[in-house]
Protein backbone atom coordinates (compact mmCIF):
# COMPACT_ATOMS: atom_id res chain seq x y z
CA UNK A 1 0.00 0.00 0.00
CA UNK A 2 1.65 3.53 -1.03
CA UNK A 3 0.87 6.82 -0.49
CA UNK A 4 -1.34 8.95 -3.09
CA UNK A 5 0.79 9.28 -6.47
CA UNK A 6 1.20 12.42 -7.93
CA UNK A 7 0.47 12.52 -11.70
CA UNK A 8 3.52 13.92 -13.97
CA UNK A 9 3.90 12.60 -17.71
CA UNK A 10 6.93 10.16 -17.86
CA UNK A 11 9.04 10.52 -20.34
CA UNK A 12 10.09 7.15 -21.66
CA UNK A 13 13.02 8.02 -24.74
CA UNK A 14 16.72 7.09 -23.06
CA UNK A 15 19.21 9.43 -23.93
CA UNK A 16 22.91 8.60 -24.66
CA UNK A 17 24.81 11.50 -23.39
CA UNK A 18 25.91 11.91 -19.55
CA UNK A 19 24.52 15.98 -19.84
CA UNK A 20 20.72 14.61 -20.84
CA UNK A 21 21.45 12.68 -17.82
CA UNK A 22 21.85 15.64 -15.51
CA UNK A 23 25.23 13.72 -14.68
CA UNK A 24 28.87 15.08 -16.29
CA UNK A 25 30.89 13.32 -14.08
CA UNK A 26 31.59 10.21 -11.75
CA UNK A 27 30.17 9.49 -8.77
CA UNK A 28 32.20 7.85 -6.17
CA UNK A 29 30.75 4.07 -4.81
CA UNK A 30 32.81 3.06 -2.32
CA UNK A 31 31.12 2.52 0.81
CA UNK A 32 31.59 6.10 3.08
CA UNK A 33 33.45 7.98 0.41
CA UNK A 34 31.56 11.35 -0.71
CA UNK A 35 30.21 11.30 -3.89
CA UNK A 36 31.59 13.73 -6.86
CA UNK A 37 30.37 16.84 -8.35
CA UNK A 38 28.28 14.72 -10.33
CA UNK A 39 27.67 10.68 -11.21
CA UNK A 40 27.87 8.59 -14.46
CA UNK A 41 25.54 6.04 -15.20
CA UNK A 42 26.82 2.38 -15.88
CA UNK A 43 27.21 0.70 -19.01
CA UNK A 44 24.79 -2.51 -18.90
CA UNK A 45 27.01 -6.22 -19.73
CA UNK A 46 23.73 -7.46 -21.17
CA UNK A 47 19.91 -7.21 -20.71
CA UNK A 48 17.75 -9.82 -19.56
CA UNK A 49 13.49 -9.83 -19.46
CA UNK A 50 11.93 -10.92 -16.54
CA UNK A 51 8.76 -12.24 -16.56
CA UNK A 52 8.22 -13.43 -12.95
CA UNK A 53 9.36 -11.93 -10.00
CA UNK A 54 13.10 -13.45 -8.96
CA UNK A 55 13.82 -14.25 -5.25
CA UNK A 56 16.52 -13.33 -3.48
CA UNK A 57 18.20 -14.88 -0.30
CA UNK A 58 21.83 -14.95 0.69
CA UNK A 59 23.63 -12.95 -1.93
CA UNK A 60 23.17 -12.17 -5.25
CA UNK A 61 25.60 -10.11 -7.60
CA UNK A 62 24.11 -8.96 -10.87
CA UNK A 63 27.49 -8.11 -12.72
CA UNK A 64 26.00 -5.06 -14.02
CA UNK A 65 23.13 -7.07 -16.03
CA UNK A 66 20.06 -5.01 -16.95
CA UNK A 67 17.33 -6.45 -15.82
CA UNK A 68 13.36 -5.37 -17.33
CA UNK A 69 10.14 -6.71 -17.09
CA UNK A 70 8.13 -8.67 -19.61
CA UNK A 71 5.09 -10.77 -19.52
CA UNK A 72 3.02 -9.74 -16.19
CA UNK A 73 5.82 -7.78 -15.06
CA UNK A 74 5.56 -5.07 -18.44
CA UNK A 75 3.75 -2.54 -16.25
CA UNK A 76 5.52 1.01 -16.30
CA UNK A 77 3.18 3.05 -14.79
CA UNK A 78 1.34 4.11 -11.13
CA UNK A 79 -0.66 0.95 -11.11
CA UNK A 80 -1.11 -0.72 -7.27
CA UNK A 81 -0.19 -3.90 -6.57
CA UNK A 82 2.24 -4.76 -9.02
CA UNK A 83 5.06 -7.31 -8.52
CA UNK A 84 8.17 -6.27 -8.52
CA UNK A 85 11.18 -7.68 -10.56
CA UNK A 86 13.38 -8.83 -7.36
CA UNK A 87 12.26 -10.22 -4.40
CA UNK A 88 14.56 -9.98 -1.22
CA UNK A 89 13.88 -12.49 1.75
CA UNK A 90 15.39 -11.52 5.15
CA UNK A 91 19.05 -10.71 5.23
CA UNK A 92 19.07 -10.57 1.48
CA UNK A 93 22.17 -8.15 -0.46
CA UNK A 94 21.54 -7.68 -3.80
CA UNK A 95 24.53 -5.47 -5.96
CA UNK A 96 25.30 -4.43 -9.09
CA UNK A 97 22.08 -4.57 -11.15
CA UNK A 98 20.93 -2.14 -13.51
CA UNK A 99 16.78 -2.17 -13.51
CA UNK A 100 15.45 -1.22 -17.07
CA UNK A 101 12.03 -0.42 -18.69
CA UNK A 102 9.65 -1.49 -17.82
CA UNK A 103 10.58 -1.74 -14.02
CA UNK A 104 7.11 -3.20 -12.74
CA UNK A 105 7.29 -2.33 -8.19
CA UNK A 106 11.26 -2.36 -8.73
CA UNK A 107 12.71 -4.54 -5.49
CA UNK A 108 10.56 -5.42 -2.82
CA UNK A 109 12.45 -6.47 0.63
CA UNK A 110 10.49 -8.52 2.54
CA UNK A 111 13.22 -7.98 5.73
CA UNK A 112 15.93 -6.16 6.66
CA UNK A 113 18.67 -6.25 3.56
CA UNK A 114 21.07 -4.33 1.38
CA UNK A 115 21.03 -2.96 -1.80
CA UNK A 116 24.17 -1.94 -3.21
CA UNK A 117 25.30 -0.38 -6.29
CA UNK A 118 21.81 -0.90 -7.77
CA UNK A 119 20.35 1.85 -10.49
CA UNK A 120 17.15 2.22 -12.00
CA UNK A 121 17.07 3.66 -15.39
CA UNK A 122 13.11 4.33 -15.30
CA UNK A 123 11.24 4.03 -12.66
CA UNK A 124 7.82 1.91 -12.25
CA UNK A 125 5.31 1.81 -9.76
CA UNK A 126 8.45 2.32 -6.95
CA UNK A 127 12.40 1.48 -7.33
CA UNK A 128 12.08 -0.38 -3.64
CA UNK A 129 9.60 -0.90 -1.19
CA UNK A 130 10.91 -1.96 2.67
CA UNK A 131 8.02 -3.77 3.85
CA UNK A 132 9.50 -5.74 6.78
CA UNK A 133 12.23 -6.01 9.32
CA UNK A 134 13.97 -3.43 11.15
CA UNK A 135 16.98 -2.02 8.96
CA UNK A 136 17.31 -1.52 5.68
CA UNK A 137 20.63 -0.23 3.35
CA UNK A 138 20.57 1.49 0.05
CA UNK A 139 24.80 2.16 -0.88
CA UNK A 140 25.44 3.30 -4.19
CA UNK A 141 23.56 3.67 -6.98
CA UNK A 142 21.18 5.76 -8.65
CA UNK A 143 17.34 5.77 -9.62
CA UNK A 144 15.55 8.38 -12.19
CA UNK A 145 12.61 9.09 -13.62
CA UNK A 146 9.78 8.16 -10.83
CA UNK A 147 6.73 9.73 -11.82
CA UNK A 148 6.01 9.16 -7.77
CA UNK A 149 8.39 7.71 -5.52
CA UNK A 150 11.30 5.90 -5.50
CA UNK A 151 11.77 4.73 -1.64
CA UNK A 152 8.50 3.60 -0.61
CA UNK A 153 9.15 2.32 3.72
CA UNK A 154 5.45 0.64 4.48
CA UNK A 155 7.07 -1.39 7.13
CA UNK A 156 8.98 -0.57 10.59
CA UNK A 157 12.34 0.14 11.03
CA UNK A 158 15.13 2.44 9.92
CA UNK A 159 16.30 2.94 6.21
CA UNK A 160 20.35 4.28 5.43
CA UNK A 161 20.46 5.69 2.16
CA UNK A 162 24.40 6.78 1.07
CA UNK A 163 26.28 7.53 -1.66
CA UNK A 164 22.89 8.08 -4.28
CA UNK A 165 22.20 9.76 -7.11
CA UNK A 166 18.24 10.97 -8.02
CA UNK A 167 17.06 12.89 -11.08
CA UNK A 168 13.43 13.44 -12.62
CA UNK A 169 11.53 11.89 -9.57
CA UNK A 170 8.89 13.50 -7.58
CA UNK A 171 9.74 11.95 -3.95
CA UNK A 172 13.00 10.09 -3.26
CA UNK A 173 11.38 8.95 0.42
CA UNK A 174 7.99 8.10 1.50
CA UNK A 175 7.40 7.11 4.80
CA UNK A 176 3.80 5.34 4.06
CA UNK A 177 1.13 7.20 5.01
CA UNK A 178 -1.94 5.46 4.41
CA UNK A 179 -0.57 1.47 5.59
CA UNK A 180 -3.43 -0.39 7.04
CA UNK A 181 -0.45 -1.47 10.04
CA UNK A 182 1.32 2.07 10.88
CA UNK A 183 4.82 2.38 12.44
CA UNK A 184 7.54 5.57 13.65
CA UNK A 185 9.98 5.16 10.82
CA UNK A 186 13.22 6.79 10.34
CA UNK A 187 15.66 7.86 7.28
CA UNK A 188 19.08 8.59 7.11
CA UNK A 189 20.19 9.66 3.78
CA UNK A 190 24.07 10.89 3.36
CA UNK A 191 26.22 12.02 0.79
CA UNK A 192 23.01 12.53 -1.77
CA UNK A 193 23.24 14.07 -5.22
CA UNK A 194 20.06 15.18 -6.56
CA UNK A 195 19.25 16.50 -9.78
CA UNK A 196 16.71 19.21 -9.96
CA UNK A 197 14.19 19.33 -12.86
CA UNK A 198 12.48 23.07 -12.25
CA UNK A 199 8.92 21.46 -10.70
CA UNK A 200 8.69 20.18 -6.79
CA UNK A 201 10.31 17.50 -5.73
CA UNK A 202 10.79 16.07 -2.31
CA UNK A 203 13.86 14.39 -0.81
CA UNK A 204 11.85 12.78 2.20
CA UNK A 205 8.29 12.89 3.26
CA UNK A 206 7.33 11.60 6.84
CA UNK A 207 4.88 11.41 9.22
CA UNK A 208 5.22 13.75 12.30
CA UNK A 209 2.10 12.44 13.82
CA UNK A 210 3.82 8.93 13.60
CA UNK A 211 6.50 9.94 15.36
CA UNK A 212 8.81 9.68 12.09
CA UNK A 213 12.42 11.01 12.17
CA UNK A 214 14.64 12.48 9.06
CA UNK A 215 18.09 12.86 9.27
CA UNK A 216 19.89 14.64 6.20
CA UNK A 217 23.87 15.12 5.75
CA UNK A 218 25.82 15.75 2.61
CA UNK A 219 23.37 16.39 0.03
CA UNK A 220 23.96 17.96 -3.12
CA UNK A 221 21.51 19.71 -5.11
CA UNK A 222 21.88 20.63 -8.83
CA UNK A 223 20.16 22.49 -11.33
CA UNK A 224 18.01 24.15 -8.88
CA UNK A 225 18.02 27.63 -8.80
CA UNK A 226 14.36 28.03 -8.10
CA UNK A 227 14.59 25.89 -4.93
CA UNK A 228 12.29 23.78 -5.87
CA UNK A 229 13.09 20.72 -4.17
CA UNK A 230 12.37 20.17 -0.71
CA UNK A 231 14.48 19.02 1.75
CA UNK A 232 11.79 17.32 4.11
CA UNK A 233 8.09 17.47 3.66
CA UNK A 234 6.11 16.73 7.06
CA UNK A 235 3.04 15.11 6.92
CA UNK A 236 0.17 13.78 9.01
CA UNK A 237 -0.92 10.91 7.24
CA UNK A 238 -1.27 11.97 3.87
CA UNK A 239 -1.90 15.39 4.55
CA UNK A 240 0.91 17.93 4.41
CA UNK A 241 1.82 20.13 7.35
CA UNK A 242 4.72 21.78 6.68
CA UNK A 243 8.65 21.33 5.73
CA UNK A 244 11.93 22.47 6.90
CA UNK A 245 13.98 21.80 9.69
CA UNK A 246 13.75 21.29 13.43
CA UNK A 247 15.04 19.74 16.24
CA UNK A 248 12.52 16.60 16.34
CA UNK A 249 11.59 15.32 12.99
CA UNK A 250 13.32 16.56 10.27
CA UNK A 251 17.45 16.94 11.36
CA UNK A 252 19.54 18.79 9.07
CA UNK A 253 21.14 22.51 8.82
CA UNK A 254 21.55 24.64 6.08
CA UNK A 255 25.47 24.07 6.07
CA UNK A 256 23.99 19.89 5.23
CA UNK A 257 22.39 21.39 1.46
CA UNK A 258 24.81 22.73 -1.03
CA UNK A 259 23.67 24.07 -3.81
CA UNK A 260 25.57 24.00 -7.27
Amino acid sequence: MTSPALPRARRRALTGTVAALGFSSVMIMTLGAPPASAATWPTPTSSQPVSSTISVSGVRDGGMVRYYGSGDLAGDGQEEGQDPIFELAAGATLKNVIIGAPGADGIHCEGNCTLQNVWWEDVGEDAATFRGGSTYTVTGGGAKKAADKVFQHNGPGTLNVSNFAVSEFKTLYRSCGDCSTQYTRKVNLSNIEVTGTGSTARLVGINVNRNDVATLRGITILNDAGRKVIPCQKYNNNTAVGTGPDSTNCLYSTSDITYR
